[in-house]
């Protein structure tokens, strides 16, 4: 897998065109940073008892491989499907975009490589029929934008690595230190090997704000938890200092959702 998505994933991952606050806030400092665009489609595996899921990789690999590899608009994809989640039959599908403009150019690539993928009509039809077997027609759809508070991955590792999602909620109180927790802590954060931010521009909600972390295994995301309280203890060391920190800190978000996908790397781009 040569890089995670700027999600989430960068992600996984402003000037932002979100008018909130939270992360807006403080990235005004960052005025080289060009946010990008994730279109995020939430899929929920069929429950037809006569679908056969066993050749589901081999074809999305095959669409991957004819489309949205050679597609120069879609700047990285990839498919999160469940791991601890409230509904085991979700799966993620991530794509992600320079500019907003670059959504809709896509999509006109998409079909050209389409056709000529399978310029047979009845092949393209059928193997279209294959691919849709393995979903519901259930499925959500959600445009964010990256924030810069992020910490890129690199690997060239082919095994799934473990992605954690924190589904913020903003709050109205506004709120300070996000900048200043995210280069103390997150980025010194040993097991934490990638780190993406996104929120709201297009959807249900224009209070969502994610931030998603990327792990080895399930063990590391526990680990980085207890790092994470080292690292804070060692910034600040004075315990007024500390909970003065973070009664600011805790205003930016009035709750928050966790889930954690696991990555499909050969559909990764």
């Amino acid at each position: 897998m040569k890089k995670i998505n700027n999600l989430f994933l960068g992600l996984l991952v402003c000037a932002f065109i979100c008018t909130t606050t939270t992360f807006a806030q403080e990235e005004k400092a960052e005025e080289e940073f060009k946010p990008m665009y994730l279109v995020v489609t939430t899929l929920h595996w069929s429950t037809d008892s006569d679908a056969d899921f066993t050749d589901w990789a081999e074809t999305e690999q095959e669409y991957f491989d004819k489309v949205t590899s050679k597609n120069d608009l879609i700047a990285g994809s990839g498919y999160y499907t469940h791991y601890f989640t409230p509904d085991n039959s979700e799966l993620l599908s991530v794509s992600v975009y320079k500019t907003w403009e670059d959504i809709d150019k896509a999509n006109e690539v998409t079909n050209k490589l389409i056709m000529a993928g399978w310029p047979d009509e009845d092949a393209r039809n059928a193997f279209f029929e294959k691919q849709s077997s393995y979903y519901s027609s259930k499925h959500g759809d959600e445009i964010y934008t990256t924030f810069p508070f992020t910490k890129e991955m690199k690997t060239d590792s082919t095994e799934p690595v473990l992605v954690y999602l924190r589904k913020n909620t903003a709050s109205d109180e506004g709120g300070k230190g996000y900048k200043e927790f995210f280069d103390n802590i997150t980025m010194k954060n040993k097991y934490i090997k990638g780190f993406y931010t996104h929120g709201h521009r297009w959807g249900a909600d224009a209070r969502d704000r994610f931030e998603v972390g990327i792990y080895d295994n399930l063990a590391d995301i526990e680990k980085a938890f207890e790092e994470n309280e080292r690292l804070i203890k060692e910034h600040w060391p004075n315990e007024d200092a500390r909970k003065a920190f973070f009664k600011e800190y805790d205003k930016m978000f009035a709750g928050h959702g966790d889930y954690i996908y696991t990555s499909v790397p050969k559909l990764s781009k």
